[in-house]
C-alpha cells in the first residue's frame, strides 16, 4: 500500500498561527482532536449530518468531518476552545447553556455553541423559528432542544440567566 503524500498547512486555530504536517487524505477533524489537542470538535457521524464537529472556517459554519484538512491553508478556524474557557472567562453562549440546563450528556454541546455562536454572528437577534432551522444540522438526543433555543434566544436578548429562573426555596432547621 502506497504512503499517502504529505502536505505542511498554516492558518489561525482561535487566533493563533499553527503550522501542521498531514496527510492530504485526513479531514480536518482528526487534525483538530488528535494533533492539535481540540477536544471539543468530536467525530461522530462522519456524515456531516449531526453538528457534533462543528467549527467555524473563514467565518462560514462547517462539518469538519467533511472537509479535508489541507483546505485549511491560509484559513481562520475557531472550535469551542477559542470561544472562552473557565481560566480565561466564558463567553456569553458557554454562561447561558450552563445556566439555562442546556446540556445533558454533553457530546452535542461543543457544536450546538459554535453553531449558535455562527447565527448570532450572521444574525445578533434570530427569532426563535430562526434559531430552530439554523440548528437543523445539529443533533441532540439528550434536551430535546427546547432548553438549547432559550439558551441562544437569552444572548440574543442580552442576557445569559433564564428570564425566569427556577428558585428553591429554603428549609429552616427547628432547633
Amino acid at each position: 500500500m502506497p504512503k499517502a503524500e504529505r502536505r505542511t498547512i498554516s492558518f489561525l486555530l482561535n487566533g493563533d498561527p499553527v503550522e501542521v504536517t498531514v496527510p492530504v487524505t485526513r479531514y480536518l477533524v482528526d487534525v483538530l482532536r488528535e494533533d492539535l489537542a481540540m477536544m471539543g470538535t468530536k467525530r461522530a457521524c462522519d456524515q456531516g449530518a449531526c453538528g457534533s464537529c462543528s467549527v467555524v472556517m473563514d467565518g462560514a459554519l462547517i462539518s469538519s468531518c467533511l472537509v479535508l484538512a489541507v483546505r485549511a491553508e491560509g484559513a481562520s478556524i475557531q472550535t469551542i476552545e477559542g470561544l472562552g474557557s473557565i481560566e480565561g472567562g466564558l463567553h456569553p453562549l458557554q454562561k447561558s447553556f450552563a445556566s439555562h440546563g442546556a446540556t445533558q450528556c454533553g457530546y452535542c454541546t461543543p457544536g450546538m455553541i459554535v453553531a449558535g455562536k455562527a447565527l448570532l454572528d450572521a444574525n445578533p437577534d434570530p427569532s426563535v423559528e430562526e434559531i430552530k432551522h439554523w440548528l437543523t444540522g445539529n443533533l441532540c438526543r439528550c434536551t430535546g432542544y427546547a432548553k438549547i433555543i432559550e439558551a441562544i434566544r437569552a444572548v440574543a436578548e442580552g442576557r445569559t440567566e433564564p428570564a425566569f429562573p427556577i428558585t428553591v426555596p429554603t428549609v429552616k432547621a427547628h432547633g
